[in-house]
């Protein structure tokens, strides 16, 4: 089965997914279009604190479905993460999504580290993985980690040797969308040359919807597509690189049953 590894499914986000009649009504609706297209099971992604309730109530509702715990770096300085005593939850497998973007601002960074540090030392305690945000950064991240947590980059754009340092931590790459663009040879070629079984996929719905979907809305269900292109630049067959993926994904999260 297909694991799409980071998707935003909360409340919040639910509108922006798509189906064939248009906007999806709910979360269950997304979820069983996914599992029509093999994706065997989800993990919800949460940006901030508003987004707990949902993700683990969806996790409690639904078998196939898990969570990760996190505070995305736009929200430095305006949430506090003290959502430790959620990390013992069965279905919550990480934290995440946590990181730092200095894309649109930098202005902040002294916020976004000291969040970043702050929730990597939750993760150390509970000795859960993390999935990490990373945008225009990679020499803050590589600093702030010091291989005392391990991991997944998560929707991964970034270069060869930030890669290489993430390997030498014990990170796995989660492929996205991204890697499906024309004008993503270069991330291609990154992705030929990470060792396979640091490999996991994921949609990061509602976001980088894959070729043949790009700039619409994107749902798990589209994670298949994304395999495909992965497979080709790893020159393996569909069936193969689902093994694979699926056996990397539950050594990456080991609380995914």
């Amino acid at each position: 089965m297909f694991i799409d590894t980071h998707c935003h499914l909360t409340n919040r986000y639910i509108p922006l997914c798509q189906g064939s009649g248009g906007q999806a009504k709910n979360a269950d609706e997304v979820i069983a279009r996914a599992a029509a297209s093999g994706v065997g099971a989800l993990i919800c992604a949460c940006a901030e604190p508003g987004d707990f309730e949902s993700a683990i109530a969806l996790a409690e509702k639904h078998k196939n479905v898990f969570a990760t715990i996190g505070i995305h770096p736009d929200t430095a300085g305006k949430a506090t993460p003290d959502y430790g005593y959620l990390l013992s939850h069965p279905k919550v497998v990480g934290v995440g999504e946590i990181g730092l973007d200095y894309h649109y601002n930098a202005e902040n960074k002294n916020q976004q580290i000291e969040l970043f540090r702050a929730q990597l030392e939750i993760a150390r305690c509970a000795n859960l993985p993390i999935a990490v945000h990373s945008r225009d950064v990679e020499e803050d991240i590589a600093a702030a980690l010091d291989g005392s947590v391990g991991g997944v980059m998560h929707c991964f754009t970034g270069s060869w040797d930030f890669a290489a340092k993430m390997l030498d931590q014990g990170f796995y790459f989660s492929a996205s969308g991204i890697i499906t663009f024309k004008n993503s040879n270069e991330l291609r070629e990154v992705f030929a040359k990470i060792p396979l079984d640091r490999i996991v996929i994921e949609t990061d719905a509602p976001w980088c919807a894959p070729v043949p979907f790009r700039g619409k809305p994107c749902e798990p269900a589209m994670v298949a597509q994304t395999a495909r292109v992965l497979a080709e630049t790893r020159g393996l067959n569909l069936p193969e690189l689902e093994i694979i993926l699926e056996e990397n994904t539950k050594r990456l999260y080991p609380k995914l049953k």
